[in-house]
């Protein structure tokens, strides 16, 4: 899972993670900023799992401080996976075979509701929508639930394949049918970022 993360702070974590870890000074140095602006990042960093602090002991000096990235916080770079994502799809509606096509469609569309829907066992739809909107924010979704009018809307306000809908409208149709199954009820795509708007709505049907 990536999550998003403030500007700048992908590349200072790559700057640390390139140099084996750093202390505060050694990270001012390498940055020509103030301690005060390295250690609020750090600290920012530290609360989200990405870089972990050591004691170091050497000699009859005092132990300082040093930091590394985590495990965690290396997936947040060198992850790309759009082009990877772009070949695949292309793959998968270049085979020929409809009844094969559409089964892999249909594993792949499983294997999401799984992922997605996992956690998602409220009663009330509010309540499953609600799980939903976390668990795609775990996965670094910018998703929201707006209950204000007589239906709870689910709100993406950013496109998570962006470049893919742009090409096939494919999975913006694939990305409704899990949420459909992950709520156990229809919805209707009303604004897409494909076609220009500023986020994604889905909007549950009413029975009836």
């Amino acid at each position: 899972m990536k999550v998003t993360v403030e500007e700048g702070d992908e590349q200072f974590l790559q700057q640390l993670h390139q140099a084996g870890g750093g202390t505060v000074q050694e990270l001012c140095d390498a940055a020509g900023v103030t301690a005060t602006a390295i250690r609020q990042r750090l600290t920012r960093l530290q609360a989200l799992g990405f870089v972990e602090r050591t004691t170091v002991r050497s000699g009859r000096g005092r132990p300082h401080h040093a930091y590394r990235v985590t495990d965690v916080g290396r997936q947040q770079f060198g992850d790309n996976y759009a082009e990877l994502a772009l070949l695949l799809w292309d793959e998968l509606h270049g085979i020929e075979e409809p009844i094969v096509r559409e089964r892999v469609t249909n594993r792949i569309r499983e294997a999401l509701v799984r992922r997605y829907g996992a956690s998602v066992r409220g009663e009330s739809l509010v309540q499953r929508l609600d799980e939903l909107r976390s668990t795609l924010s775990d996965h670094g979704f910018r998703v929201e639930v707006d209950s204000r009018g007589l239906f709870p809307v689910l709100r993406e306000t950013n496109c998570p394949y962006h470049e893919l809908a742009q090409r096939d409208s494919g999975i913006c149709e694939l990305e409704q049918q899990v949420f459909e199954q992950v709520l156990g009820t229809p919805l209707k795509l009303a604004s897409c970022c494909r076609d220009g708007h500023a986020c994604c709505e889905f909007h549950p049907v009413p029975a009836g």
